[in-house]
C-alpha cells in the first residue's frame, strides 16, 4: 500500500489538499492494517486520517528549498520509463 504514497513536496503546481489526504489515508491503511475499518474502528481511523492530513499540510507549508520545483508531467514520464524498463510494457498512467 505505501508504495502508492508519492513525494508531494517541491512540485509545480503545489500538492493539493486532495493529494495530501490520499497520502494520509494510505499511511493510516498501512499502519492499521485495514483497507476499510470496521464500524467499531471507523471513528478512530477517520480521526487519524484527518490528523495526519493536517500535520502533513503543515509540514508541506513549512518546508523550504532552493531547488527548482519539479514538473509533474516530467515525473510521470520518468515513472513510465522506469515501469517500461522494469515490467517490459508501457502502461498509460491516468492523472
Amino acid at each position: 500500500m505505501c508504495r502508492n504514497i508519492k513525494p508531494l513536496f517541491n512540485f509545480n503546481p503545489v500538492a493539493t489538499d486532495t493529494e495530501i489526504q490520499a497520502a494520509s489515508l494510505q499511511f493510516v491503511r498501512k499502519i492499521s492494517g485495514f483497507t476499510a475499518p470496521s464500524k467499531a474502528n471507523e471513528e478512530a481511523f477517520n480521526r487519524a486520517v484527518n490528523e495526519i492530513t493536517l500535520a502533513a499540510r503543515q509540514l508541506m507549508d513549512s518546508l523550504v528549498t532552493n531547488a527548482e520545483p519539479r514538473d509533474r508531467e516530467i515525473e510521470v514520464e520518468r515513472a513510465r520509463a522506469r515501469n517500461a524498463k522494469r515490467f517490459g510494457t508501457v502502461k498509460k498512467l491516468e492523472s
